[in-house]
Order: structure tokens, then sequence, then C-alpha cells
């Protein structure tokens, strides 16, 4: 079919489909879901099981063991693992990446069948495992509350109703309150009264349930209506406590709560987690939005709630964000649609330049609804605007233009040769649509790596073939519809500067230079061979990455003290080194987290489970570049603050992926062995003397009191264990009775000695134990051999089963984990193993790993593609020879550029690197394809190859130009810049083995000598 003929002869059908894709561009601008960054499934899920009261070794035997047998049978498990600690086990189940977010559900339900399966086996005490499946929700929408004239229940008052209207909102999934000081109702009694009475816990806790739970009145008929009978409980919850009446055992008498026990309300003594924002106490409200939703339109309908809300709210409430990814994403679409706007303009006025304005604005418009035409593409295909969709339209900027820019000035130079604009379109679109179509998907095929990528990085990134995918395929058949209209109506018959049949000085130099390298062509072919040699050698001396550091003008800070660290004690420290950042010049503000991270504000970060010697700061200062000079003042002041802790801090990431840059994880059965081998691999990262942040995460063994109860003495005073607990826990923290509701928060009601001595320790000594079998009270010495102070694991991690102790660091100042990894792994590979042990690199490395092999999977399918084509195309061996020996020849431009600009080779090197593959496969069919074209036209094969260059000079020039500056605009982006460096150096050289490597190797391989040509 004749496409370019029919285009001119029938152009409502192309002006039709233009206003189609720029109508629908334009509406889908508006319409299409805005995202920071691309959503990618996290296939995770944590299982917690409670086991109170049991050491972390008799959790992992016990619970967590019997736990991960019954999960490991499932067919869909990639990974498990788990940390057991005292009276808790926590695993983290992960499975394959083929698993899509349609299907975890299921997943996720099998899962919890096998639990309830397994649940029946778990020994007495240990509750029923719950399954967190939301640990992969991000609240974009982060804020922090704080009311500095408020106390703790009108915070949370505050945070309720602010919370229960934001769930309103439109748009808004779920909202989640964190840092709620937990209150509860303490009972203080006198324990030898209590004894004296003969009255015990088991007592009081009954009376508790028989008075507190709701109680139905029943119900009468009056007058032919049903009228409830309501059985009133009175509205101070402390008085009716107090009123609470208990008979004494024995007797006829009994008396009030209140004549035993002094009953206050009180903070809870170990809080879950607390949170500070600015100095001052706070909690956090995230907010999450549902899928497929602009997160812009649902940011400033939050906002506006908000604002609403604080009007109605008492003077001196703040919320503040500490994270808002709408404007995140707000300013960063509008930054890169500044940045395609610019690309676009960039592209067209370099045409203009070089090719006229004519032929300018011809590519421009194809260009510009080609852009428009993706954009609809994209929305009706649900992908959202985000860096990756975004960047990879201005990635494939040059592809874009490299096809209309063939049929524009194939067709402008026919026309200037005197033939019509419909024989001219006609010829040009005939002679190059196949080859431009085989040399597009070519193209789409470099980046088919990603598309068939089935893991995180894999889901990342799939925006980005999707993207190319269609502007491509788009570009094309503009190329061969549009342009040729669009050209009819610009170009004039005999009109271009072309006409000029004098060549111009710069023409008339390449073709020297061609013609040089054609005569000297073993020369030439040895220089880029060795070339191509020299710079395979120096890769080694690029730095290699994975992904960059965010933009974003944040970072954290991360404390862990002492395991056994009490979490008050953590909050003090947290609480100076907050101070401390504040007073650092260039710092916004500081959110502080104690006992656990913060919620999963980013989808790149990944928080921290619950921990009492942890602490969490999120360190906001005024300017990305005035991170490093904070960091470097925090690194001298705060270290001093504990020096039984480490304090260290993490930027963050772009892409998946989180936690330590450099990871050694031993595996063994032995705790005492695998911590002998974390000090050897610590020693030596310590001598290395750059590496820095060192630790490992079993972190310090835990201090234990052994109550040592006598089973002997006990079971003549008629003591059981429970009996012994409740008085342990009554001398210490306090023993729960029961429970209290008011509205939707529980206050917890806890028994503790009235008159405790200073000495902790001392009064559990003095203690009296209830013997539930004699109903009288014995003295706790009766029952215990005494109390011994012993050392106990506090976390236990393993992972596919095996007890994994995992040694972690970070690099040094300006050097990349491969780099530090590279010169470190040898070392600790050198530590001998006992038997049954064994060392795996995790970190960077592992997730490189995973994410190259994920597309390394994809790529022999993608290249088989791009060789097939080739074939088919030209229908020959030669030529696609030709081709596949330039390939390789692309990395020099590569190496160079990173090397010249200090850029690590990162995973989005490599993406850059595969789409130059693309690029110049392109533009090595379109010259072998016209040179074959020539030939077969009757030029001799000396002048074709040489008139056929000159003929694709101007082309391959300028999309390498165009593609080059339309790079520009990325450099100044973290996430894309190593890429962009990658693309732009190699397109450079790459133009060269266009021009010159591709007619040199022609000449070789058809045995075509030019020692005696006087051309």
């Amino acid at each position: 079919m004749d496409i370019a003929r029919y285009s001119i002869d029938k152009p409502v059908n192309v002006w039709l489909m233009v206003v189609i894709l720029l109508l629908g561009g334009m509406l889908a601008m508006s319409k299409i879901g805005r995202l920071e960054d691309p959503a990618f499934t996290i296939k995770q899920v944590k299982v917690y099981t409670a086991y109170p009261g049991a050491s972390a070794e008799k959790v992992e035997r016990e619970v967590t063991e019997r736990l991960e047998i019954a999960i490991q049978q499932m067919p869909q498990l990639k990974e498990v693992t788990s940390v057991s600690s005292p009276g808790r086990s926590e695993i983290t189940v992960e499975v394959k990446s083929t698993y899509n977010s349609s299907l975890l559900p299921q997943v996720w339900d099998e899962l919890r069948k096998r639990l309830r399966d397994i649940q029946s086996s778990l020994p007495v005490g240990a509750r029923a495992p719950v399954v967190f499946d939301d640990f992969g929700d991000v609240y974009g929408l982060y804020y922090a509350l704080s009311a500095p004239d408020f106390d703790t229940r009108e915070l949370r008052e505050f945070a309720r109703i602010i919370r229960r209207d934001l769930l309103t909102t439109s748009g808004v999934a779920k909202v989640n309150v964190t840092g709620v000081q937990k209150e509860q109702i303490v009972a203080y009694i006198n324990p030898y009264q209590l004894a004296g009475l003969g009255i015990s816990f088991p007592d009081l806790a009954k009376l508790f349930e028989d008075n507190l739970r709701p109680f139905n009145g029943g119900r009468v008929k009056v007058d032919e209506k049903n009228v409830r009978l309501i059985v009133e409980r009175a509205p101070d919850r402390l008085e009716e406590i107090s009123n609470l009446s208990v008979v004494i055992p024995g007797t006829n008498r009994s008396l009030r709560v209140a004549d035993v026990a002094t009953l206050k309300l009180e903070p809870a003594d170990i809080q879950p987690v607390l949170v500070r924002y600015n100095g001052e106490e706070a909690l956090t409200l995230s907010v999450s939005a549902l899928t497929d939703v602009n997160i812009v339109d649902v940011g400033k309908r939050v906002n506006a709630k908000v604002d609403a809300l604080l009007k109605q709210l008492p003077v001196g409430i703040t919320l503040t964000p500490i994270y808002d990814q709408a404007s995140v994403v707000d300013e960063s679409v509008t930054g890169f649609i500044n940045n395609l706007i610019m690309s676009v303009a960039v592209v067209t006025l370099t045409l203009c330049l070089f090719m006229g304005w004519r032929s300018g604005v011809v590519v421009g418009s194809v260009l510009l609804v080609t852009v428009l035409g993706t954009i609809l593409v994209m929305w009706l295909m649900g992908i959202q605007l985000q860096r990756i969709s975004l960047g990879a339209m201005v990635i494939a900027m040059g592809m874009l233009v490299d096809n209309a820019i063939v049929v524009a000035e194939g067709m402008m130079l026919r026309m200037a040769t005197g033939a019509t604009a419909k024989e001219a379109a006609s010829f040009i679109v005939k002679r190059t649509q196949w080859p431009l179509l085989g040399a597009t998907v070519i193209g789409i095929a470099a980046f088919s790596g990603i598309g068939l990528s089935n893991d995180a990085t894999g889901e990342f990134l799939y925006s980005l073939f999707a993207v190319v995918l269609v502007s491509l395929m788009i570009s094309w058949v503009l190329a061969v519809t549009l342009v040729p209209v669009l050209g009819a109506h610009f170009y004039r018959k005999g009109f271009s500067q072309s006409s000029n049949t004098k060549p111009s000085a710069m023409q008339r130099w390449f073709k020297g230079t061609l013609l040089g390298a054609l005569k000297l062509r073993w020369v030439t072919i040895g220089a880029l061979v060795l070339i191509t040699v020299a710079a395979y050698g120096s890769f080694g001396m690029v730095k290699q990455g994975f992904f960059p550091p965010s933009n974003a003008p944040l970072f954290f800070v991360h404390y862990w003290g002492p395991q056994d660290r009490d979490i008050r004690t953590t909050e003090n420290i947290a609480k100076a080194a907050e101070q401390r950042m504040l007073a650092l010049d260039n710092v916004t503000a500081v959110t502080t987290f104690v006992g656990q991270g913060a919620d999963r504000f980013t989808l790149t970060y990944s928080p921290k489970s619950a921990n009492e010697n942890y602490a969490f700061f999120i360190v906001r200062a005024d300017e990305l570049s005035d991170i490093p000079a904070i960091q470097a003042k925090l690194d001298n002041q705060l270290n001093d603050l504990d020096l039984d802790a480490n304090f260290y801090m993490e930027r963050m990431q772009f892409g998946p992926g989180s936690g330590a840059k450099l990871e050694a994880r031993f595996s063994g059965p032995d705790t005492e062995v695998l911590r002998q081998l974390a000090e050897e691999a610590k020693a030596k990262l310590y001598a290395d003397g750059n590496i820095i942040d060192i630790r490992h995460n079993w972190r310090e063994k835990g201090f234990a009191i052994n109550t040592q109860f006598d089973n002997y003495n006990a079971g003549i005073a008629g003591v059981s264990h429970s009996d012994f607990s409740q008085t342990v826990q009554y001398a210490s923290n306090g023993v729960q009775l029961g429970t209290v509701q008011d509205g939707d928060y529980a206050y917890s009601i806890i028994a503790k000695m009235g008159n405790a001595e200073n000495d902790e320790l001392q009064s559990i000594r003095e203690s009296q134990v209830w013997s539930s079998q004699q109903r009288q009270y014995v003295p706790f010495t009766q029952v215990s051999h005494g109390l011994e102070l012993m050392t106990e694991e506090m976390r236990i991690h393993r992972k596919d089963r095996l007890r994994t102790i995992t040694v972690e660091a970070e690099p040094g100042e300006n050097e990349t984990a491969a780099k530090a990894l590279a010169r470190v792994r040898p070392q600790l590979e050198a530590i001998p193993l006992p038997p049954g042990y064994h060392l795996e690199w995790g970190g960077e490395f592992e997730s490189s790993s995973e994410a190259q092999q994920a597309l390394g999977a994809g790529l022999p399918a993608g290249f088989l593609v791009m060789f097939i084509i080739s074939v088919l195309l030209f229908g020959r061996a030669r030529q696609p020879l030709i081709i596949w020996l330039v390939v390789p020849m692309a990395i020099v431009g590569v190496v160079t550029g990173l090397l010249s600009t200090d850029m690590p080779f990162g995973f989005m090197s490599l993406l850059g690197f595969l789409s130059l593959f693309g690029m110049l496969i392109k533009n090595a069919i379109v010259l072998i394809e016209e040179i074959d074209l020539q030939i077969e036209e009757g030029l001799a094969i000396h002048n074709a190859i040489v008139e056929a260059t000159l003929s694709r000079v101007r082309p391959v020039a300028l999309a390498a130009v165009t593609t080059i500056l339309g790079m520009a605009p990325l450099l100044f982006d973290a996430f894309f810049a190593d890429m962009a460096v990658t693309i732009m150096g190699g397109l450079a050289f790459a133009t060269v083995l266009t021009l010159v490597a591709v007619p040199v190797l022609y000449s070789l391989l058809f045995k075509v000598s030019y020692r005696n040509s006087q051309a």
C-alpha cells in the first residue's frame, strides 16, 4: 500500500487522527494520575506472634520454627526471614516476583489458612499469629500533629477528630495515627493489707470483669412498644471502679476498691512508640490515597480539609507536613513537563537551524503530536505521570524525531530536484517505511529487558519500557502519514538550500575523511578495535552503583542503643540528639520516633520494627546541598551522647531497596560461633579505615534476672506458675487486672505495689505470693531459689530457617558500595568458616545482582528479536553482521562520558546503555538499507557506499544532536543523570561509528577496495 500517497489524497483521515491525539492528549494531561514514583508491589507480609514471658531462644524453638515450617510449604514462597525476641516472633514472608498485586490477596489468604492450621500446635500461652499484609502501604501525606498547650488526652481527641474527617475525603484510602501515648488506670495496693484481708489478684480481676463489661437489661412491652431496659453506668470511670465492692473471703463483710487501693490515671510506663516534632510531643497522621488517583488532587483536598478543621479546633494546634508527596509530585511533574517543553523547543530550534524553518516546523509538529498522543495512550493504559514515565519521554526524544527527520529530509530533497509533493512523499516512504519500522522495533526491543523483568526493579521501571514502546510506534505512524501531509503544505517544488549542487565545506571535509578511512580501512578498523579494547579495559575505573540518593532535602539518622536498653532511656538520649540537630544551621525540621521507625511515607523507605533501643530521626534541610555539611557536623556531635550506642546516617534513595549498602550474612546453627564470625568480620571492616557505621543486626546480649521458681516448695505451698508470675509482675511493672472502655480507647487496669521500695529487686524478694490452692499468701523466698543475674540473646535472626547474623556497614564518603565491597570482600571471604556455616553477600550487591539478573533474563529474548529483525530486513548475512560488529564499540563513548563526569555506572546507566544499542542499530540499518537501494538502482558499489553515507550524514547527525540536547535537562536530575551521560556520550561516538565504521566494514565484507580510487 502507498501510505504516503493515501495520506495526501485523503488528508481528512490524517487530520482526524491528529485532532484525536492532540485533544485527547490535552484531556489526558488534566485527568492522568500523578505520582512521585511508579508503584511497585512490595511482595512481603509480616507475621507477628506474641508468646509472653518466653525467652528469645524459647520463642525461636517453640513458635518461630513451627510457623516457618508451615510457611515454607507454600509454593509461592521466595524467602522467609524471622526475628525472635523475648515474648515475640516476627516473621517476614516474601513471595516470588512472578506474583503480581492481583494475585497477592489469594496468596495471603493461603498463608492465613496455613497459620490457622498450625495454631493448635503452638505452645500454651502463645497467642494467635497476626498477619500484617498492609506492610507495603504508602502514606504519602505525612503530618505531625502537635499541641503544646494541651494534655495527652486532648491531643489524642484532636487526632481522632481529624482522622475521622480525613477518612471522608475523596481519594483517601487510610489514615493512621501513630504516637498516641498509652494511658492506664493504676491501682496502688498495699501488699500487706491485701495479704491480711486474704484478697487475691484473681478475685480483683473477676470483680472488674463482672462489673465493667456491657450489660443487657432486657426489654419490656409498654403500650404496644418495645422498650429497651438500660443498666446505667457511672459517667466517671475512676469513681465507678473506686466504688466497686469486694467481699472479704470467709466473712460477710465487703470493702470498696478505694479502701484497699489508690486509683490514678497515668501514662503507661512503657510506651509502644513516642513521637516528637521539633522538640515537642507530637502525633503523626499518615494518609494513603486510593490507587490510580491523582495524588496532587488528593493532597489539595486533604490540605483544604485540614485547614477547615484547624479553624474549628482550639487555637494552638498545628498540623505540619513531614512529607507532602502531593507537593513533591506537583513540583516534580511540573519540572519534568517544563523540561519536556524545553526539549521539544530545543529539538525544533535545532532542526530549524540545520534543516531550515520548514523542516523544523514539520518535524517539531510531529514531535508535539507524538508527545500528546503518548500521554493519551498512557492515560488509557493506566500509566501515571511519574519520574520514570516522564523520563522515558525525554529519553525517547531523539528516537522520536529520527523517523520524521528521515522522511522529511528525503521528501524535501526529492522535491528540490523537481518532484511533486505526492511523488516525493510516495518515493521516500516506500523506500524507508520498512527499514524505519524494523529499526523502530529494534529500538523498542532494546528496552524489552525491562518489560520482561519480573522483579521489583522491573516492576518499578516498567513504565519506561511501555512509554518508549508507545511513543516510538506513534512516531513511526506519524512519520509515514503526517509528515507527507505537512510536507505537501510546507515544502515547495525546487525550494531547498540543498538544491545547490555545490557541496558545503563541512560536506567536503566529511567526504575526504570518509574516503581516507575507506582507503586505510585496516588502519581504521585496527584503531576502532584498539580504542574499544581500551574502553573495556578502562571500564573497571568507572564507579559502580545501583540507584542514586533522592533529591529531596531529607536524610535519616538511626540510633541503636544496647539491645536491653529501656525505652525511657532511649527517649532521653533522643531528646538530647534532637536538640543538637535543631541547633544546627540550615536544619528546617526534625521528626523523632522512639521505639520504632516512621510509617512508610515513600515507597522506597522500609520502616523498622518495634525496638525499645531504637530511635529514628527525619531531618529536613533547607536545601539539598546543605545535607553533606549537616551530616559532617552531626557525625562529630552525636556519638558522645551515648558511648555504648551507634548513630548512623542514611540518605533517601531512589528506586527499590533499603537498609545497609554493605551486608555480609553468616549462617549456621550456633549463636556463639555466629557472634564470633561477626566480630571477626567487624574487625576487618574497622581495619579498612574507610568503611563506616559498622554493626551487626543481633546487637548485644541483654541482661535478665531469673526469679528461679522452686517447683518443689511451690507444690507444697499450692502456688502455681500463674500465681508466682502475677506476684513478680505486681512487684515490678504491675499486673493487669482488666480493661475499661472509654469510647474508642481502652484503658488497662494495672495493680502495682503501693509501698514499693526504691530498690525494685528488694520489693520482689519481700513480696507475698498468693496460693490459689490454699487461698493464702506465702513469702516469695519460700517458693524461689533467689534472684540470679544472667545474659540472654535478645534478637535471633533467621533466614530460610537458618540462624543468620548480618554484619552491616556503609561505604565511606565519596565512595560507592561496589568499590568498597571489591576492596573488603576478599578479606571477609578469607575468614575460616566451620563446617555447617556459610557466608553470603547482601545489601546493594544483592539488590543490584537480583535486578541485573532479572533484567538479564529478559535480554536474550530482546536481543533475539533485534537480531531476527535485522536479518529479515536484509534477507542476507553480511549486512546484519556489519551491524552487530559495530554494537560492542558503543562502549567507548559510554566509558568516556562516565569517566569525564565522574558518574557511576548504575542500574539506570545500564538501561541507557541498552537503549544506546537500539539507537545505534537503528541508524546502521537505515544507512545499510540506503547503500543497498542505491546499488539496486544501478549506482556502482564504490560510489553507493560514499553517496549513501553522505545522504545520511545530516539525518544521523541531527538525530544525535537532538537526542543529546534533549538529554541535557536530565543532567540536573539525580535519578537520570548517569543515564543521560551514558546516552549522550555513547550516542556521540555511535554517530561516528554509523558514519565511519559501518561504511568501512561494508567495504571490507563486500571486498570493495578504495586504495586506487580517485574519488
